[in-house]
């Protein structure tokens, strides 16, 4: 090669697209496997969907629907993680599917609009146990790569009793395979630093090998350039390194680069026409761009800054792009919530005017040069290229589904399923698991509105049409919080324990005081009137003396002066605080609840019964208390481990628990002792908690995913046992978050201890299900938020909650409101009728004997304050003239006296007298001489 000779692909610029252009609300899963995550072809995109057990893909398109949105949906295809698909290179509908659940399975999708067919067209099971990777063969239909967890195997479709060859057994975990160009061989990375080249055809051991990988961390392996390998990896340093490889010898790299230190696998995607190598490392927010020469070589084309890290990336089919705005390659990003596409672009003066020959050599097309068994039976034929010119692209038609025979059982292999007929059997959308739901758009999915015009549309079909195209949406979105004044703060508080259990809400509140455990011994508690805020003295303060260590308290319902306390000696004690606060340090408590065996985690007041309490405990045990005669009335059993949280149903009725051997479970006390329906819940073990929401018909578990990441679950209360119905990932962080909802919006505030920053979602009973709205953020860690009855918000100023967050040394309230502009109207969209949750519906005795009782409702609406709905409707007021009077076309006649008009006009008033007129002539006998 010439060394002056430069690349014309040296300056290949990537353009990030606009937001609007972002595939968005994908929610993608957090699996460890070997896969890229993501796929596409040239109509359709895949991906991991998160979901609890991993089974689900996600599905949009590559483009776009005619309303300029993309519709994402979410199919279950596999009963475990699926770890790597891949699209046929010669049907864009055609996907393969690999699993956890070790089964390969072949997959005819349609539009994501449509419904995605019930079962897969074929399914392989190798009985290799866990299948880690999937890959078609570039030049012969039918014919797969599967990677198990040590070796490699070659599938002809069409024969699925038994593979056509399994290659040698690796010693290590498989982590990478690609198969070269031409179709020939086949090379495979290994956690035991191995290269391997297979040429399945002639023998399973390889014809090529050697150890030459520095590190057995996680590496990925592709064919580069005719006969060279590139490989991505770690150094002995832990640096990430990308190397070439001559595969005839595999020793010695020909080439390498080495880049940052991260943890994070390097994906590597390359352009076999272009010579553009893609890098974008797992949770990396940068996208490198690399051209591999033809000596070889690798120099750097461009460093691209993403605004979100990395799940996945993959490449779109070459016929797919923009060829006359010089587009030669565009990657899909894949992110914790969008797919981001990235248009690769080479500056020319006339982009966009003609096509550039020079940029776009033939490039391999979608006819399969031959079948799987001619390729078997060592033919090498290759793919017939085809021109990118517009002119001269032949015109695609979609792929008919092959017909195939009724499901049958394989001897051995696998399983020929029923045909999806017109793609009928059901699909859900991204965040709604359940296969029966039709797919529906996602609330920020991508919106381009048209530029056509409507026949006079009124104002109501307009905002519909705007509506309809941006997806639904949360009119509680804009919420904000506003810390309020300082001389509303509870300041100097010292000797705070701030390290309660995780089961444990921190302190506790009620309209007329606060309780806040202190790091003394003896379990001790101070109590602050929130009517007498300011600087707490620094004298000793009462307190109440438990004796022993405090685990979880809360106050009575209905009682403002009574606290209950749970302490670590199995004991519950039951405390009277005096009118106007403490006065003297308490240390005998009016009740002694005693039963369970061991340390108690948590207690939950009853909502609707008085002197009702519910009490979990290290013995495994639920236990229901009756204050009111001081006596244990019920035990609940069948709990195997911790118990992290419960919660009462809003009628009373049922309780849910959340516990550490991964169930739900829901329980009716008055009926029975052991669960009456149960469910899968979080994977991870750190910690959860449970509210019900949405009229008692759902549960919503705060908890974590198997990686340790906090996420948010919701339940179906009737069909516990199917498992969530939806999800969405919360981010990383040690504390479990402690879910505040309201009822009356159905406003779910969360937060952790020792966090700055509070979330809130809106939860709807229909997908999406998961509204996200502002956050609020404080400006240091925070040890626990509360939150007062919803009476005491300021409806004047559109508060819909107010709650008050414990720091080190203050309690600080803060206001929850809506922006709102009409503020000297009652907003009534916002405040339905609220419960009168602090007066009883009933006692403990008559709800224990099957009475069930119903709190009263109040309207927040002050007595001189209008409805927003009732506010006189304000007359339009036209700020501009109609485009008529601009527009009207006048006569010449009307042209001239306009004209005339206005000379006029400058000129000024003719009939002002003229300045001769004020001259003085000279006298009558001077014209004598």
């Amino acid at each position: 090669m010439n060394r002056f000779k430069t690349s014309k692909f040296k300056n290949t610029t990537p353009k990030i697209a606009k937001k609007d252009d972002w595939i968005n609300n994908v929610r993608a899963g957090s699996f460890s496997c070997q896969g890229n995550h993501i796929k596409a072809s040239s109509k359709l995109v895949a991906f991991n969907a998160e979901q609890a057990g991993g089974g689900m893909l996600g599905l949009s398109s590559v483009k776009p629907g005619s309303d300029g949105q993309w519709t994402v949906i979410q199919f279950s295809c596999h009963s475990d993680l699926v770890t790597d698909m891949d699209f046929s290179p010669f049907d864009e509908s055609l996907l393969a599917t690999c699993s956890a659940d070790e089964t390969v399975k072949l997959w005819h999708l349609c539009d994501p609009e449509l419904q995605q067919p019930g079962s897969p067209e074929l399914t392989l099971r190798p009985g290799q146990g866990r299948l880690e990777l999937v890959l078609f063969h570039p030049t012969s239909s039918g014919l797969l790569a599967v990677g198990s967890n040590k070796s490699p195997l070659i599938w002809d479709t069409n024969r699925q009793d038994a593979p056509l060859a399994v290659l040698e057994q690796h010693s290590d975990q498989l982590q990478s395979l690609s198969w070269k160009r031409d179709g020939s061989l086949l090379a495979t990375s290994c956690k035991d630093k191995m290269l391997r080249v297979f040429d399945p055809r002639a023998q399973l051991t390889p014809v090529q090998s050697a150890k030459s990988l520095q590190s057995n961390k996680d590496s990925r392996i592709l064919w580069a350039k005719d006969d060279f390998l590139l490989t991505t990896g770690f150094d002995m340093m832990r640096s990430r390194e990308v190397r070439l490889w001559d595969s005839r010898k595999l020793s010695s790299s020909v080439s390498s680069v080495t880049l940052s230190t991260s943890s994070g696998t390097l994906i590597p995607l390359f352009d076999d026409d272009t010579g553009l190598l893609i890098l974008a490392g797992m949770g990396d927010t940068v996208v490198d761009c690399f051209e591999v020469s033809a000596e070889p070589s690798l120099s750097q084309v461009s460093h691209c800054l993403m605004d979100t890290s990395t799940r996945g990336v993959a490449m779109v089919p070459k016929w797919t792009l923009d060829v006359t705005s010089c587009e030669v390659m565009r990657v899909l990003q894949l992110t914790d919530n969008c797919i981001v596409p990235i248009s690769y672009q080479v500056p020319r003066k006339h982009t966009g005017q003609e096509f550039h020959e020079d940029l776009y050599p033939d490039t391999v097309g979608t006819t399969p040069a031959m079948s799987a068994e001619e390729w078997w039976q060592g033919g090498n034929k290759q793919v017939e290229k085809i021109s990118l010119h517009p002119d001269k692209q032949p015109k695609q038609k979609a792929p008919a589904a092959k017909p195939m025979p009724a499901k049958k059982e394989l001897a051995s292999g696998g399983s020929k399923e029923d045909p999806a007929r017109g793609c009928s059997a059901s699909s859900s959308p991204l965040s709604t698991p359940s296969s029966s739901a039709a797919p529906s758009r996602s609330p920020s999915s991508t919106s381009g509105l048209s530029s056509g015009f409507l026949p006079s549309p009124s104002p109501s079909q307009s905002a519909k049409a705007i509506q309809s195209m941006l997806g639904p949406m949360s009119k509680f979105r804009h919420i904000q919080g506003t810390m309020m004044h300082r001389d509303t703060h509870i300041t100097n508080m010292r000797g705070l324990n701030l390290t309660t259990p995780g089961e444990s809400d921190g302190f506790c509140v009620n309209r007329h005081r606060v309780a806040v455990p202190l790091a003394i011994s003896g379990g001790q508690i101070a109590v602050f009137e929130l009517s007498q805020p300011g600087r707490v003295p620094d004298t000793a303060l009462p307190t109440i003396q438990n004796s022993v260590n405090v685990v979880d308290f809360a106050w009575d319902p209905f009682d403002t002066h009574r606290l209950a306390v749970a302490g670590d000696d199995a004991k519950i004690r039951v405390w009277q605080v005096p009118e106007g606060g403490l006065k003297e340090t308490l240390t005998e408590p009016d009740l002694i609840l005693q039963g369970h065996t061991e340390k108690i985690y948590s207690i939950k007041f009853h909502p609707l019964a008085s002197g009702l309490l519910v009490s979990s405990s290290y013995d495994l045990t639920v236990r229901l208390w009756n204050l009111e005669s001081g006596d244990e009335v019920k035990i609940l059993t069948g709990h195997e481990e911790q118990i992290f949280g419960m919660a009462w149903s809003p009628d009373g009725k049922l309780l849910a628990t959340v516990c550490k051997d991964g169930k739900v479970r829901i329980y009716d006390p008055r009926k029975s002792t052991a669960p009456v329906q149960e469910g899968p819940g979080p994977e991870g073990h750190r910690g959860a908690r449970v509210v019900w929401v949405c009229d008692g018909k759902y549960l919503l578990v705060s908890g974590f995913d198997s990686r340790s990441e906090r996420a948010l679950y919701l339940y179906s209360a009737d069909s516990l046992s199917t498992g969530a119905t939806a999800s969405t990932l919360m981010g990383v962080a040690p504390s479990t978050l402690i879910p505040f909802y309201d009822p009356d919006t159905s406003v779910i505030i969360l937060t952790g201890k020792g966090d700055t920053r509070v979330h809130i979602y809106e939860i709807v009973p229909d997908a999406p299900h998961f509204f996200e709205c502002s956050s609020y953020h404080s400006q240091e860690p925070h040890k626990g938020l509360a939150f007062l009855p919803k009476t005491e918000c300021n409806v004047r100023d559109v508060e819909i909650a107010r709650g008050l967050i414990l720091t080190k040394t203050s309690i600080e309230p803060v206001a929850f409101s809506v922006p709102r502009v009409k503020k000297e109207f009652f907003q009534d969209d916002l405040y339905t009728d609220t419960a009168v949750c602090w007066e009883p519906a009933l006692t403990a005795s008559a709800w224990l004997s099957g009475i069930n009782g119903k709190h009263k409702k109040i309207s927040l609406k002050p007595k001189d304050m209008t409805p927003v709905s009732e506010a006189p409707k304000e007359a339009p007021v036209r700020k501009y003239l109609p485009s008529s009077v601009y527009l009207e076309e006048k006569t010449d006649e009307q042209k001239k006296d306009e004209l005339l008009s206005a000379m006029v006009a400058k000129l000024g008033n003719m009939d002002d007298p003229l300045p001769q007129e004020s001259f003085e002539g000279v006298d009558e006998d001077e014209w004598d001489d």
